[in-house]
């Protein structure tokens, strides 16, 4: 491996962070905001109050105090508001927040009465086309309690400071709130990641000194020609205790999940038009071109050229991003 690579960085590179939008919400007396499930984390900070989480499918839901963070890894659908039993009577949040586009920012106020609450909330966009497996199997809301962050002291001090920097119209304030928050979500995972890891089968699996090690050689080195015994040994582990373990905790074999890395890696480069079709079976680990098809087209369901040519079909052209000056005035 590469030095100075680690198996929480490598999980988080396919992603692809491009862009951030970020929102303050003050509320008062009842209310609730239901959002959708959408390809994107969301992080909500707990400036004051607190308020409760719920996903409307029978499980208890959580309450956040002043000082708690809440991370969602892929978006999932839910609730939040100021007391339990607000799924029906919850505005959507498409409604309050038609557009969150990366980049913008909006205070929204909620409620019946004078607001005593205030959340800091960010919803940090990815391409879904890098999201690995063991990504999505994380769990569905990761909770960092007050006294838990007042040992993480620079995840602290950055959410800290996010109220003043919010405020501030210097130049480049916007940038760094952004940027504030894409490190606040990677220190949150790093913190889960290291006191939580009991709660999650794939916290434990990035956590454990042999899978950690192993999955860190897949994302990362996954055009190597590895196979279940040179995984196993780069495990430190007995090829039966390496594969029994990976599948326990991963969820599926260590040569599917190195399958599905390559074939998440081509589908990236088939939509960068500069990168040759002709290039992405060596530069994903694969020997022969045919042997990449074959797979590419079991795993989608169609073929590396056909999806090339549907993410370039799909591709805004240069005249949609810059429309000309009077196109407004044409509508």
């Amino acid at each position: 491996m590469v030095a100075g690579t680690d198996v929480l960085s490598e999980l988080l590179r396919p992603l692809r962070l491009h862009g951030i939008f970020y929102s303050k919400w003050i509320a008062g007396g009842r209310w609730g905001v239901r959002g959708a499930d959408d390809s994107c984390a969301v992080l909500h900070y707990m400036l004051r109050n607190g308020c409760v989480i719920s996903f409307g499918d029978g499980a208890e839901p959580l309450r956040l105090g002043t000082g708690d963070l809440a991370v969602f890894p892929h978006g999932t659908a839910h609730t939040f508001a100021d007391s339990e039993g607000r799924g029906r009577s919850a505005l959507p949040l498409k409604s309050l927040l038609p557009d969150t586009s990366p980049g913008s920012s909006l205070c929204v106020t909620v409620g019946s009465e004078e607001p005593d609450t205030e959340i800091l909330c960010a919803s940090l966009h990815y391409d879904p086309a890098g999201e690995p497996s063991l990504y999505r199997a994380l769990p569905r809301v990761i909770v960092l309690r007050r006294d838990m962050l007042e040992g993480e002291l620079l995840l602290r001090r950055t959410l800290e400071s996010l109220t003043i920097e919010m405020e501030r119209t210097a130049p480049g304030a916007r940038l760094v709130t952004l940027r504030a928050f894409e490190m606040i979500f990677v220190l949150a995972l790093r913190t889960a990641l290291e006191r939580l890891a009991e709660t999650s089968p794939a916290l434990q699996a990035l956590r454990h000194p042999g899978i950690g090690r192993a999955l860190l050689a897949i994302y990362a080195g996954y055009h190597k020609p590895w196979t279940v015994e040179s995984l196993s040994r780069e495990a430190g582990m007995s090829r039966s205790a390496f594969a029994q373990t990976f599948r326990r905790l991963v969820g599926e074999p260590p040569a599917r999940h190195l399958a599905a890395r390559r074939m998440q890696e081509a589908r990236l480069l088939l939509a960068d038009p500069t990168v040759a079709q002709a290039d992405i079976p060596e530069r994903v680990g694969y020997r022969s071109a045919v042997g990449f098809h074959i797979a590419f087209r079991k795993e989608f369901g169609i073929t590396p050229g056909e999806y090339r040519a549907s993410r370039q079909a799909a591709a805004p052209t240069p005249e949609a991003d810059h429309p000309p000056p009077d196109a407004s005035a044409r509508r």
